[in-house]
């Protein structure tokens, strides 16, 4: 029989061809089951009529009854907008509407009586409501009251009409078909009364159209236990099956090149987390399986010199060893501080990016595919085919998250056997999300900070402060220091955003006349914005305007003040890189969050979180708790991708345990899942998980 859900959704009353098109494309709604998975991204209660006079500020959303006193048309052409003044007789407010306001005009009824319902907010000390909701207020239709799901929709669906109470229509349309209450669980039977979940068929319907708020907490513990369930299963399957690990080439000498670079070059004693990473990587090593290790360390901890004792080792074993980096900026830079360090030792290294010249590149792939080039370090330059080394034994692959699992593959294949693998981040891994992504990964974690180093004192300014911090900037520079000055470069307001930043680097320029500024961003051509780092690296210009192009790959010790302009704008996993750019020499650092006065509360907790904590791994969880796990590390992990549509790694951690809990108990008794219900958990699994690649060999 077939299955319904898989029925194409322009056959869904209301759909058709042209609205089937949109939604394959903005939404990847292709079948009935899409959209009934494509759950409201909130609830709005719409159970109460407040009145006009009783509207304020902490209304987030507000329902009303009323008609509309007057309908105008003001402006022309593309300013054209329409404004509506309504009533409730305790009071009346603007409505504007800036889009499609010809046919709103035209359907809009003076003395009609109507549901309003939006959002209001303040403009010239009046409240008004923007492109509101409407409905013909109707008694005998309480239907149109109660919870009601919003939809995240795309710019496009915007202009092609679409609202949330589109997708509503279409998914009462949906709920009204006669299959739906006889959906099949995905779950056993033995789970739903273990674990006290609603029925799939009931939780579905209620993550739409919930009849109460203790119905939607319901659908919603359902929905996210089944898709933890799902997750926490087939990892815990796949490490079951992988316990024996890939044969690796076995390095059993720590010879020359270690010893001489360690007793001889090294001008610093390693931390105590250093030299503990560097014995769990020779052990890796030295074991005859392949080296499938992520080492975790925030900014300025010593990954690079770890990675390359570890390359080191590599070379003492006659093998050969590669870096990749997702930029140029951050390739060059481990190139400079590589080369220092090997140069001492004899060691031949290179660099390989798109910028690398012709010639010099037929060079280095003839020493490459010859074993006289022992190091070669790049961007993805490294992954094209015509790169051949001549016995590639390790891969080290920084910032990892900046890759596709795709791009990292093809590093596996620069050797008959593939060479051990070290995956490097800076941006801490919260725990929650390291027990569920890396399961199956060997991590090591770098939790210290080189002795000599001081935290960065991070303070939060606001615009009436920016005397003040112009005039602290300039007692560092009097200092002989140097300073960064960070604009956001946001894609959705290109021009906007370039705009502020030239403008900042006119105020700048303005502000320090007796200081050389230099100016970057990403839209630069690299050989001007080469230009521009070198003169900032080299303390020819003593304060630096940028993107967050430097947010990786800038190491100047002697920069002590990062300024962060409009920090409400970033993230705080982006904060703290950026502020990791300071702080990396000897001297106290300062980091200062220029921010407006008028904050959301989740914004404003951000910076405050900023200001109270250095440590990234702190930072990394409270980051997750506000935004969620999102892509925090790029593509898919082992084999995992993270497509979870209603459950939350930094919210739901006691729902991940439960999950995994039942996940484990499931193996233990049926490990093949062979057994009749076994059977249809692996059955769902494949249908979750089928459609991406498989990377499971791959970090």
């Amino acid at each position: 029989m077939a299955d319904p859900l898989k029925n194409d959704i322009k056959y869904l009353p209301g759909v058709g061809p042209r609205r089937a098109e949109l939604l394959n494309k903005e939404l990847g709604i292709y079948t009935f089951g899409d959209l009934l998975y494509y759950f409201p991204f909130r609830h709005v209660d719409r159970s109460t009529i407040h009145r006009i006079a009783d509207v304020n500020g902490e209304m987030p959303f507000i329902q009303l009854r009323g008609r509309f006193v007057s309908i105008t048309m003001v402006g022309e052409g593309a300013r054209r907008r329409l404004q509506a003044l309504f009533s409730d007789g305790s009071g009346t407010i603007e409505v504007v509407w800036f889009n499609r306001v010809k046919s709103i005009a035209d359907s809009l009824k003076t003395g009609t009586e109507y549901l309003l319902f939006g959002k209001p907010t303040v403009f010239k000390n009046h409240y008004n409501i923007v492109h509101p909701e409407l409905d013909v207020y109707n008694a005998s239709q309480p239907q149109a009251m109660g919870l009601q799901g919003v939809y995240n929709l795309t710019e496009k669906l915007h202009s092609h009409s679409f609202t949330s109470r589109t997708i509503q229509k279409l998914v009462s349309t949906l709920l009204e078909q006669t299959f739906i209450a006889n959906i099949p669980d995905t779950l056993p039977a033995s789970l739903l009364a273990k674990r006290r979940l609603m029925p799939l068929s009931e939780a579905l319907v209620a993550m739409h159209q919930p009849a109460s708020v203790r119905a939607l907490q319901q659908a919603q513990l359902r929905m996210k236990y089944e898709e933890l369930f799902f997750l926490e299963l087939n990892i815990l399957r796949y490490i079951k099956r992988s316990g024996d690990k890939a044969p690796g080439f076995t390095f059993h000498r720590v010879g020359a090149y270690f010893n001489d670079f360690y007793f001889n070059v090294l001008q610093f004693p390693l931390t105590g987390a250093q030299k503990r990473v560097i014995k769990e990587m020779r052990r890796d090593m030295g074991s005859g399986h392949q080296m499938n290790r992520l080492l975790q360390g925030d900014v300025g901890s010593g990954k690079t010199v770890v990675a390359f004792m570890v390359m080191l080792l590599a070379l003492d074993n006659d093998y050969q060893a590669a870096i990749m980096a997702p930029t140029e900026i951050l390739a060059t830079q481990h190139y400079e501080t590589i080369s220092a360090m090997a140069t001492p030792l004899g060691v031949k290294v290179a660099l390989l990016t798109g910028s690398t010249r012709k010639r010099e590149r037929e060079r280095i792939h003839a020493q490459l595919l010859g074993g006289e080039l022992q190091i070669l370090i790049g961007t993805h330059a490294l992954i094209e085919d015509v790169v051949k080394f001549h016995n590639l034994g390790l891969a080290v692959i920084d910032e990892q998250h900046r890759f596709g699992v795709a791009q990292r593959a093809r590093l596996w294949q620069k050797n008959v056997i593939p060479p051990h693998v070290l995956v490097m981040t800076a941006t801490p891994i919260p725990r929650t999300l390291a027990m569920t992504v890396y399961g199956d990964l060997d991590v090591s974690i770098i939790d210290e900070l080189p002795p000599g180093r001081k935290p960065v004192n991070t303070i939060m300014r606001y615009e009436k402060d920016r005397d003040a911090m112009y005039r602290f900037v300039g007692q560092q520079l009097r200092q002989g220091r140097q300073a960064y000055i960070v604009y956001p470069l946001i894609e959705e307001n290109e021009k906007l955003d370039l705009l502020a930043l030239e403008q900042g680097y006119e105020q700048v320029c303005a502000t320090f006349p007796h200081y050389r500024v230099a100016y970057v961003h990403g839209r630069m051509k690299p050989a001007e914005k080469d230009h521009q780092m070198q003169l900032f690296a080299s303390g020819q210009a003593q304060i630096l305007v940028a993107t967050t192009v430097i947010e990786v790959g800038v190491n100047v010790p002697n920069a002590s003040v990062m300024v962060i302009e409009n920090a409400e704008r970033f993230g705080l996993s982006q904060l703290h890189q950026l502020r990791g750019r300071v702080g990396r020499g000897a001297d106290q650092s300062y980091c200062v969050l220029m921010t407006k006065y008028e904050l959301g509360r989740d914004t404003r907790h951000r910076l405050e979180v900023m200001t109270q904590t250095s440590d990234g791994f702190v930072v990394a969880e409270e980051d997750m708790k506000l935004r969620g796990p999102g892509d925090l590390e790029g593509t898919q992990q082992s084999g995992i991708a993270f497509n979870l549509r209603v459950a939350n790694l930094a919210k739901d951690g006691q729902i991940v345990q439960m999950a995994r809990d039942d996940a484990e108990e499931i193996l233990k008794a049926d490990p093949q899942l062979s057994t009749p219900s076994g059977k249809a958990l692996d059955a769902r699994i494949h249908q979750l998980y089928d459609k991406q690649a498989d990377w499971s060999q791959i970090s």
